[in-house]
């Protein structure tokens, strides 16, 4: 468990989009700036919620596209949805993924990342940039990162830890809720579990 939430708490560091920075290097300088951040901070150590949402309302959320997410983590049911279930299917998953990103940070124990050069074209509008997350006493945890050039910069569209799809792993459960309730049961089902407490803090 606490290799998994590490492991979403990297995939979810927040991107700050700029012109003059490739997308490799933008993950290397906001990830340091973040765990930084976090070593200074005890609220954000401690997972403080007040402290964690604001640092995911400020610098997640802007740089994440979380519709393309909820699109593909939705699938093929996703052009059956009608506007407003897509809206609430995009709100509701945003909100499962802040929550898991909140937990994840108290999984912090000084490990580091490497983050991969990466080969591009400057046509490039969509490129993965590769990085491992290295712990002490076990082995680095690959960390894929697919993103994507829109108007406001380069956006993340998936995270692929250690070769699964954080998409594609939702994709499978959201399927078989669809086919039981509709997308209106998918959507209650994720308010209801977004309504619940929040996992409580991995252990060190």
């Amino acid at each position: 468990m606490t290799r998994f939430l590490f492991a979403l708490f990297a995939a979810l560091v927040p991107m700050v989009a700029s012109a003059q920075e490739s997308p490799d290097a933008l993950v290397k300088r906001v990830t340091g700036e973040v765990i930084a951040a976090i070593k200074s901070d005890k609220d954000l150590q401690g997972a403080n919620p007040r402290r964690v949402y604001e640092l995911a309302e400020q610098k997640v959320l802007p740089h994440f596209n979380f519709k393309h997410m909820t699109q593909l983590a939705v699938g093929r049911h996703w052009r059956d949805a009608s506007p407003e279930q897509q809206k609430q299917l995009t709100t509701e998953f945003t909100t499962l993924l802040v929550r898991t990103y909140s937990t994840s940070l108290s999984a912090y124990r000084n490990q580091t990342i490497d983050v991969k050069p990466l080969k591009m074209s400057p046509q490039d509008k969509e490129v993965t940039v590769r990085t491992a997350v290295v712990q002490q006493g076990g082995p680095a945890i690959p960390i894929d990162y697919p993103m994507e050039k829109l108007d406001t910069g380069w956006m993340v569209y998936d995270v692929i830890i250690d070769g699964a799809s954080l998409v594609t792993t939702y994709r499978g459960s959201f399927n078989d809720q669809i086919q039981k309730g509709g997308v209106d049961g998918l959507v209650k089902l994720l308010a209801e579990r977004n309504k619940s407490p929040a996992p409580a803090p991995a252990k060190k």
